[in-house]
This record gives structure tokens, C-alpha cells and sequence, in this order.
């Protein structure tokens, strides 16, 4: 690989912008294009960024060493086999594909070729969350909650797949064990799909956690809370904070066995972080932090989520609702405290 990496972004919505914006900036890096089939937003993005525009992703591909795939989900596959079958090295935007077939080809496709396949886990390089797992080691009980208004934008698939994913992603990493089971409740307030989302996953090694997504909150709230024998680790995603406690005593009497810690977080910004990752991977041959595989499983879990989603969907578009079972009351009323708290 040259000293100059050539680069084209497909896709330029609101999170290729982004790629495009931090791609025009970095050395050793040329931006040979941005593509989309508006032309008029490929060319606005194009001219902001030094570039040019293109409408056909063909036509892109041709020119460049790397690709950023910043598409709709149900494009990510042929997008994205386009790219790998050109040799082109890739990072594909969260899911890595709409289906787990769909993911197996990308990544059997990337291996035949020997070229880079990154998906866009871009919390995974949150400042906050690479300092929390240096203070994480066999948590009991995680709580996450990732909420937001609701954006049309996205409404093509539901919050599990557009929002959920990237905390199950962390989780996954954050936990290191297989899934032993699940329960998901939701609700199809303003799409189609689902809009909000409670999940209770329970791991093989006993861990258990509580995830909560909505696109239907007045406000925006990121955080992860992380419980374990000797301490407690709290981050905020969109803050970039983290908080741990520690015990000093095996016998907890009054605060002052407790440490309270802040540990300081660089100011980098996560997608910056996340790019130059994969230009890192493209230059040494390495394997993305999030590989394909990482991407196959946390799209796994995220299809039995829906999958059971189903199951117990609670909107009223639907003529029939099935029995719920007791523990669905529970977590839709927790799903709803959370959503619709006192500050909201």
C-alpha cells in the first residue's frame, strides 16, 4: 500500500457527510469521491469536502483503494460486494448487513479477496468507553439506555437495527459470552417498525442485561451503567464522561469505603478514531477491532431480538395482539419510566 491512501465515500446522507468531512482532513489520505444516487446532496457533500461527485458507485470504485459504505441497510450487501469484488478495502456502516446471509457473503467475499472489512461500531472508539473496559472484568448486571427523538430518516427499519445494535455490540465486547437467552418487548409508535424496545439478555456467565432503545424520547440520553463484585463503572456516550466506584472495604458502612473516581478522557472524536483505525488496519494487514465477524454477531443478536419482537409486539396497528406472559407488564413498564421519566 502507498503512502497515499485513496478513498471514496458511497452514501452521502447524514453519517457519509461525516466520513467525508473527516476523510478531506486527514494526511496521507485522498478523497476521490462521493457518491449517491442524489446527485444535487453527492455534489453539496463533493464541493465541502475538495471533492468531486459522482452518482454511480461504479464509476467511484474504479478510482479508489478504500470505501466507506454509508447506504441504506438494505443496499449495504450489493454496495458492499461491489466494493470487496473490486478489491476495494471497506467499512460498512452499522448493520453489516440485513440479513446473517447477507453478512456471511460480505466477510467470505473480504477474506477470498484479502482486503480490510470494518463495520462502523463507532462506539466501540468513544473515549469513554476505551477507558471503561479498562475498568471492567466480569460484570453481573448491565443497564443501557439510548434514546432519542424520532428521525424519518431511519424509519425504513426499526430502533434494534438503527439504534440498539451499537449497545449490543459493546455489550458483546464488554461481556466476552455467548447469549443464553432473551425477552424483548416494543412498539411501533410512528413507523412501521418498532420505536421503542426493552431486551432483558442473559449471558452464560451469569451476567444479565437490560437494554432499553427509543427513538420516541423528548430528549437524547446515551448512557451504560456496569455492576460488578468490587465496583460500579458508569459512562455517558454523549457526555464523554465515565464515573467508577470502588470499594475499599469488604464491609461497605458509609461513603467513605467508597472510591469515587473520574479518570480523564481525551476530547477525540469517536468517528475520527474509528477511520483511523481502518487506515491503520489497510497499511499494516491487520483485522479491524470491529471485524466482520464482530458485525455478524452483533447482527445476530440484534435479528433474535426482532425476531422475538414479534412475538410480543405491542402497537395497535396489528388486528391481533397474542397473551402476554407476566414478565412483558414488568418491562414495559420500565421501558416507559425510562422513556417518559420525571425530567421529560
Amino acid at each position: 500500500m502507498t503512502s497515499t491512501i485513496k478513498l471514496g465515500v458511497v452514501g452521502a446522507g447524514k453519517i457519509g457527510s461525516h466520513h467525508a468531512r473527516i476523510l478531506s482532513k486527514l494526511p496521507g489520505v485522498q478523497l476521490v469521491g462521493v457518491c449517491d444516487v442524489n446527485l444535487w446532496r453527492a455534489q453539496l457533500v463533493a464541493w465541502r469536502c475538495g471533492s468531486v461527485a459522482y452518482r454511480n458507485h461504479d464509476d467511484l470504485l474504479r478510482q479508489v483503494d478504500a470505501a466507506i459504505i454509508a447506504v441504506p441497510t438494505e443496499l449495504h450487501y450489493p454496495v458492499g460486494r461491489a466494493a470487496l469484488s473490486a478489491g476495494v478495502h471497506v467499512l460498512i456502516e452499522k448493520p453489516l448487513a440485513g440479513s446473517l446471509e447477507e453478512a456471511k457473503g460480505l466477510l467470505a467475499l473480504s477474506e477470498e479477496k484479502k482486503v480490510v472489512l470494518q463495520v462502523g461500531h463507532v462506539e466501540r472508539f468513544n473515549p469513554a468507553v476505551l477507558e471503561a473496559i479498562r475498568h471492567i472484568r466480569q460484570p453481573r448486571f448491565i443497564t443501557v439506555e439510548r434514546l432519542g427523538p424520532y428521525d424519518p430518516r431511519v424509519a425504513q427499519i426499526g430502533v434494534v437495527m438503527d439504534l440498539m445494535i451499537h449497545d449490543l455490540d459493546i455489550l458483546l465486547t464488554l461481556v466476552g459470552s455467548e447469549v443464553e437467552s432473551l425477552e424483548a418487548i416494543g412498539a411501533s409508535l410512528l413507523s412501521k417498525h418498532e420505536d421503542i424496545a426493552n431486551v432483558r439478555v442473559r449471558f452464560k456467565t451469569g451476567c444479565i442485561a437490560d437494554v432499553t432503545a427509543s427513538r420516541v424520547s423528548l430528549t437524547k440520553s446515551r448512557k451504560i451503567r456496569v455492576f460488578q463484585e468490587d465496583s460500579y463503572v458508569s459512562v455517558d456516550y454523549a457526555g464523554g464522561s465515565l464515573k467508577v466506584a470502588r470499594k475499599k472495604a469488604p464491609v461497605i458502612k458509609s461513603l467513605a469505603d467508597v472510591e469515587l473516581t473520574s479518570p480523564k478522557l481525551d476530547k477525540s472524536e469517536p468517528l475520527k478514531n474509528e477511520l483511523l483505525h481502518f487506515l491503520d488496519c489497510i497499511r499494516h494487514n491487520r483485522k479491524p477491532w470491529p471485524s466482520g465477524e464482530h458485525g455478524i454477531e452483533a447482527l445476530k443478536l440484534a435479528l433474535q431480538i426482532t425476531e422475538e419482537l414479534e412475538r410480543y409486539e405491542l402497537s395497535d396497528h396489528k388486528q391481533t395482539r397474542p397473551i402476554l406472559p407476566s414478565w412483558v407488564n414488568q418491562l414495559a413498564r420500565t421501558a416507559t419510566n425510562t422513556v417518559l421519566g420525571p425530567d421529560e
